[in-house]
């Protein structure tokens, strides 16, 4: 049952029926259960059941903290056994408390995902249900129409004037015709034009199919692992991963050279190998990954309690530096409700007889669900039951056409209904009002000047034509759309939202701009433009855009506020010309053929109610197609980023000081200045509070304009913050070296209270750009930090103290270090201050 016949398109829709185990009315849903149990959900990768296992692995998968285990296993039958079982100890610590903020991120993630689940409709016991796509099995009998994700590979058993996108899968962008029948068994995939797969998706017709492959087993199953790979990076990942590397050179350069001379010292060897990779560990960013997700997760949590939910956490930084949105008018700007306003024939006069013809097409439309049609339906009922359905030309984005095949009153007739240009081009004929008919070349200008008059008041214009049709088939094709007689006008309306402009103004305040990239008449969208604020709106149009150069169009795009009557694979040029004018770009679309633009920008936006194609490719989804949803989603995205660059600020600034200091002391005296496992205790300690900066308070500053990654910026304030802190810890160094004359473990345990405190506590003052005092730290973050200063002050007089190599210290050493840190908070407040003057 498993696999089916590896030639299936070479099967009758009979034999292949039986094969599976169905028929035309589908599965039983005991059947379909019983197999979605046996085989698995439909998913093209496996998720895997050892999830938690790899997870905890991860945490401790970095070479540095390898080495150091491995060392610490070896010291253990070398050398000190506690010692080595308490490095052991401290290091799974630190990765369990990774481990469960990283598995609570995933499980976030996991619920806000199945929120914009991706369906299908599909035959159970005979009827018509939609349940996601994970839930389809082998056998399955679906029903597609324009703008569904096909969810298996498949064999057609109906089909209408069916074309589908196989890009994912052949490469070719052109839309491939499919249809009924039976293919020799050497067919090519790319020519298996009785077969639809798994992530493909219909552009225009309908059709019926059984599923014989799913998840892994479906062709884009066996390719989805490699294109997992081929996923380009954010901006942001790439940031960070050069960070990394930057911060990992650094780290190794350090640990050899401290190694090498505390050797040439004649400081015990294991001792030493240990003390360095501590160090290393201290230096290594080893939380950042985790950091970065567990940030980015709670970042996408929030943002689902604004109705934005995030499909790819690393789009959240891309939302939040976002400075050119891009979006179709309707439903964002306008109310997303079409209504009819009227129908009017060739000489301006409201006629019922063009809408009743309206009305059959619209009514017995079976394609794809589209406001339009239910415009219509809604605006007038009229009664049908003398019409019957022959036969149905769905909808498609070439022909911009939708014909139906009715018989009224025992004649057939072919009533077509499209965009105005492609209509005129197929009428030979117009009637007017009176029943008159005339040539089309005598009224056409007639008919283009009521339609532009009627675009500049904000109408949107479709047309309707009919033909007599005779046939003893009863079946249409494209071919029977041509010599149709002209009847008129149908006057749409979709007025802004009383709050657009308003919204647009706040997203503008924000760093935001607005582009309308729509394929409405250039009328219709400086109408709209005007009524939202645009006060002179720059258009330019399709046919404008065929005739520029990439190079133009990279100077005026961004100058531009509108782009109509734009064909859909003109978008990605659109955006293509943004980005590489050096904007951060969003698209926001919900239409079957927004994908490739939802791919191409920098951030995919759709709605929740937009096409599954268009779903399945975006980055984000709102839940509610507003712009008030959206300023508030950008607002959180730039929140998030804003509190994974302050774990870098931290990262690069007390941690980094403190390790380096530790790594110069140790050549200026004749013992190591902290122990291995103190290390570690320092590290583990002092990652506490950050592991809570994602629910640290932000301020407005940091969410009022766009903001990007910039390793410069970091870089400079790694090296201010960090000279800073190593100051400190020097002037810590030899207060107890030369003041306290303090014994071995007295000195390590004074720059451990001292280097924990210290590193704690500048995390509140290095947060945030403003003073301390004019910016308070989120509850949680401050609660961390208040606990990590109590534990460092307590485990000194703790039982764990003897294990740990640390001892009492006298009161008068507690001043010193409360100087010292006091001293070290005001130094760093002051020059925070100028450095952020002199950026």
């Amino acid at each position: 049952m498993e696999v089916v016949n590896t030639t299936y398109w070479n099967s009758t829709e009979t034999e292949l029926l039986s094969e599976t185990g169905s028929n035309e009315k589908g599965l039983t849903e005991t059947e379909a259960g019983n197999r979605l149990v046996k085989f698995g959900p439909n998913r093209s990768v496996a998720t895997g059941k050892s999830g938690n296992l790899v997870l905890f692995i991860k945490q401790l998968n970095s070479p540095i903290s390898l080495i150091l285990i491995a060392a610490a296993i070896l010291s253990f039958f070398l050398s000190d056994k506690t010692d080595s079982i308490i490095i052991l100890l401290i290091i799974c610590i630190s990765a369990l408390l990774s481990f469960l903020q990283e598995k609570g991120a995933a499980d976030a993630l996991k619920k806000l995902l199945s929120l914009v689940q991706i369906t299908t409709n599909v035959l159970r016991d005979g009827n018509s249900r939609t349940i996601p796509v994970e839930e389809i099995v082998k056998g399955d009998v679906v029903i597609l129409s324009a703008g569904n994700t096909v969810p298996g590979d498949c064999r057609l058993i109906e089909s209408n004037n069916l074309f589908l996108n196989e890009a994912t899968l052949t490469g070719e962008t052109f839309p491939a015709e499919k249809k009924c029948g039976t293919l020799p068994a050497e067919t090519l995939l790319a020519a298996r034009s009785n077969c639809i797969f798994m992530g493909t998706h219909v552009i225009s017709g309908t059709a019926k199919a059984v599923v014989v492959n799913t998840g892994r087993n479906t062709e884009f199953g066996k390719i989805s692992q490699h294109l997992r790979k081929l996923k380009p990076e954010t901006e942001f990942e790439k940031e960070i991963k050069h960070f990394g590397y930057l911060l990992m050179e650094v780290t190794l350069l350090l640990v050899v050279i401290v190694f090498l001379i505390n050797i040439s010292l004649h400081k015990p060897v294991l001792d030493s190998f240990l003390f360095s990779l501590a160090i290393a560990v201290g230096l290594t960013p080893q939380l950042l990954p985790a950091i970065i997700s567990i940030n980015l997760s709670k970042g996408a949590s929030k943002m689902a309690t604004q109705k934005v939910i995030v499909k790819r956490l690393s789009a959240i930084e891309n939302f939040g530096s976002m400075n050119v949105l891009c979006s179709d008018k309707t439903g964002t700007i306008t109310q997303g409700k079409i209504t009819l306003a009227k129908a009017i024939d060739c000489n301006g006069n409201e006629s019922e007889n063009i809408f009743r013809f309206a009305y059959y097409n619209a009514f017995f439309e079976s394609g794809f669900t589209n406001p339009i049609d239910e415009a219509i339906r809604s605006y007038k009922k009229i009664d049908t039951g003398t019409v019957a359905k022959k036969d149905e030309i769905p909808y498609d984005f070439i022909r911009k056409k939708l014909s139906i095949l009715v018989n009224v009153d025992g004649k057939d007739i072919l009533v077509t209904k499209g965009a105005l240009d492609e209509m005129i081009s197929v009428c030979t004929k117009a009637e007017s009002g009176n029943g008159l008919v005339a040539d089309i070349s005598n009224v056409k200008e007639n008919i283009m000047k009521q339609a532009e008059a009627h675009c500049a008041e904000g109408f949107r214009i479709i047309s309707v034509a009919y033909k007599k049709f005779d046939s003893a088939t009863n079946i249409v094709s494209k071919d029977d759309e041509k010599e149709m007689v002209f009847l008129g006008l149908l006057l749409l309306t979709d007025p802004p939202k009383p709050d657009a402009a308003a919204a647009l103004q706040r997203l503008h305040n924000m760093g935001v701009s607005l582009k309308i990239i729509t394929g409405d008449n250039p009328l219709i969208a400086k109408y709209i433009s005007k009524q939202i604020g645009f006060d002179d709106p720059v258009i330019i149009t399709g046919d404008e855009l065929r005739e520029m150069s990439s190079d133009a169009l990279v100077q005026r795009a961004p100058l531009t506020n509108v782009f109509a009557a734009v064909e859909p694979n003109q978008k990605e040029r659109i955006l293509l010309a943004l980005k590489k004018a050096g904007n951060v770009v969003g698209f926001m679309g919900d239409g079957i053929n927004d994908a490739p633009a939802l791919h191409t920008a920098d951030v995919g936006i759709s709605v929740n109610g937009a096409a599954d194609v268009a779903k399945d490719a975006a980055d984000i989804v709102l839940l509610s197609d507003n712009l008030t949803v959206l300023e508030n989603g950008i607002t959180e995205g730039r929140k998030t980023f804003a509190n994974t660059l302050k774990y870098i600020f931290m990262a690069t600034s007390a941690n980094f000081g403190n390790m380096f200091s530790m790594a110069g002391s140790s050549l200026l005296l004749s013992f190591l200045p902290l122990l291995p496992k103190q290390v570690l205790l320092i590290n583990l300690l002092t990652d506490i509070p950050e592991m809570t900066i994602a629910t640290d308070s932000i301020d407005d500053s940091m969410v009022l304009k766009p903001a990007k990654m910039n390793i410069r910026f970091i870089r400079k304030f790694m090296v201010v913050f960090g000279i800073i802190s190593s100051l400190f810890d020097y002037i810590t160094f030899g207060v107890l070296l030369y003041v306290a004359k303090a014994p071995v473990n007295e000195f390590r345990t004074g720059w451990l209270v001292e280097s924990i405190i210290s590193a704690a506590l500048i995390v509140l003052i290095i947060r945030t750009s403003k003073s301390v005092f004019k910016s308070r730290p989120g509850k949680y973050l401050a609660m961390a930090t208040l606990f990590v200063v109590i534990i460092t002050l307590l485990i000194p007089f703790s039982p764990l103290a003897p294990l740990l190599g640390l001892t009492k210290l006298p009161l008068s050493l507690y001043g010193w270090i409360t100087l010292i840190i006091a001293t070290y908070i005001i130094v760093t407040e002051i020059a925070k201050k100028i450095f952020y003057k002199c950026r």
